[in-house]
């Protein structure tokens, strides 16, 4: 349980760190986004080493559905209601340069790389057209198409020219040369100085890509992001999409097919609540592909920021020389690649043109500020012996997962308290 289909690729193996370690730049964190980072520092001569506490993408980068889109759901019109139309217009064109840079780079290597169509589908076609009236405005080329995913037909928003992939083969070419140093978990950071079980890193600049930020003392992320879980089934013998389709709810359903299985995404929920999970997919795999067969069952947990978009650039005001990537918001490909370039622009030309669109410490008055607010405070004084070590919050059973997971922010351990997910750093005893 909880393999995906994209993690029988052997990927390439690096040593683990010894000693110390001087380096212009520091990247924590091995999945796409740190990776995607070290490739372009690489082909810009920047001396950088790049540490992950386990293997590279042995975390959610293994578990996506691996969609390359710059349609994300009806994000467009919150990003508009919340920061107005020209930080719109930079989140569509960061998002459409990422993609362009996938297609360039997929040229070159073997990963699956397919041209498909993306659509967002509802049952109310007034979301939809709301959706539409942004795209005239900056300029997003789309139109509208009628669905047959069910046994009736509903109205989707289409997206052309958009992708999808393999991720963990296109990171196998992308990762092989880069300066890597596995099975290397910074424990600590002083200043700007890395503390591993086998000695420091010395470090000029460091880029925090950890799914979500671990470090508390700067950003207040603990406040501005939490995690959410969302599950996937690998059927074969069910329909054949031709194209990759997501519900405008949240709590909907998405599809698309690898070969001959059709994916299909959903049962999601706040990490450490309750939610449809595996049993929602294969309730309705069951009513709609009866003939189909499951060969993979995953769940993946994406970082979830106040407005929508990423943060991507400087950690805090108060941390100098110190940068984030996390928030893709269950946009994790086109996110990372956005997070890879824009960051690698900082560090090489201390300028970016979406340094403003993705700025970490913009405005956090919303009303998700306060529901994460209140959710951390119940977790606190939640009277239980479980704690997370991250906080302090208290820790839920997750049956479907058989899982301790902890609502607050995200971090989740094993039912012998092995750490799975962060930010927390460490396990718990049982």
């Amino acid at each position: 349980m909880n393999k995906s289909i994209w993690e029988d690729v052997s990927l390439p193996k690096f040593p683990k760190a010894k000693g110390d370690i001087k380096t212009d730049v520091l990247i924590i964190g091995g999945g796409i986004a740190g990776i995607l980072t070290a490739y372009f520092l690489q082909k810009a001569g920047v001396d950088y080493v790049l540490a992950e506490q386990n293997e590279i993408c042995s975390g959610v980068t293994s578990k996506t559905t691996a969609k390359i889109t710059l349609q994300h759901g009806l994000n467009y019109q919150k990003i508009e209601t919340l920061r107005g139309e020209d930080v719109a217009r930079g989140y569509y064109l960061a998002n459409k340069e990422a993609l362009a840079q996938y297609k360039k780079l997929c040229k070159e290597i073997d990963c699956d790389f397919e041209i498909k169509d993306n659509y967002v589908y509802s049952f109310d076609d007034r979301k939809l057209k709301k959706e539409m009236e942004v795209y005239k405005k900056i300029g997003c080329e789309a139109d509208f198409s009628d669905i047959n995913l069910f046994q009736f037909a509903v109205k989707g928003l289409r997206v052309p020219n958009q992708a999808q992939f393999h991720p963990l083969k296109f990171l196998r070419e992308i990762a092989k040369d880069l300066n890597i140093y596995e099975h290397t978990k910074v424990r600590e950071m002083i200043g700007n100085t890395a503390v591993y079980d086998g000695g420091k890193i010395y470090a000029k600049r460091v880029v925090v890509a950890t799914h979500f930020p671990f470090i508390n003392k700067h950003g207040r992320y603990f406040l501005k992001l939490y995690q959410h879980r969302s599950y996937v089934l690998a059927l074969k013998g069910a329909i054949q999409v031709d194209g990759m389709y997501v519900d405008a709810d949240d709590k909907g359903l998405s599809f698309r097919n690898y070969g001959d299985l059709l994916l299909l995404g959903g049962g999601g929920h706040r990490t450490g609540k309750k939610g449809g999970n595996y049993n929602e997919l294969r309730e309705f795999a069951h009513l709609n592909y009866p003939c189909a067969k499951e060969v993979a069952a995953w769940a993946t947990q994406d970082c979830i920021s106040l407005d929508k978009m990423p943060y991507i650039g400087e950690y805090s005001n108060s941390s100098s020389k110190f940068y984030v990537a996390s928030g893709f918001n269950k946009w994790g490909m086109t996110g990372a690649m956005c997070a890879a370039l824009t960051l690698s622009d900082i560090l090489c030309k201390n300028e970016s043109a979406f340094a403003k669109v993705f700025a970490p410490e913009r405005g956090i008055l919303t009303p998700q500020l306060f529901a994460n607010g209140f959710e951390t405070t119940l977790n606190l004084i939640t009277p239980t012996k479980k704690r997370c070590p991250h906080l302090g919050c208290a820790l839920k059973w997750n049956a479907a997962e058989h899982s301790w997971d902890c609502p607050c922010h995200g971090s989740r351990f094993g039912s012998d308290g092995t750490l799975l997910d962060g930010p927390a750093t460490d396990g718990i005893e049982i």
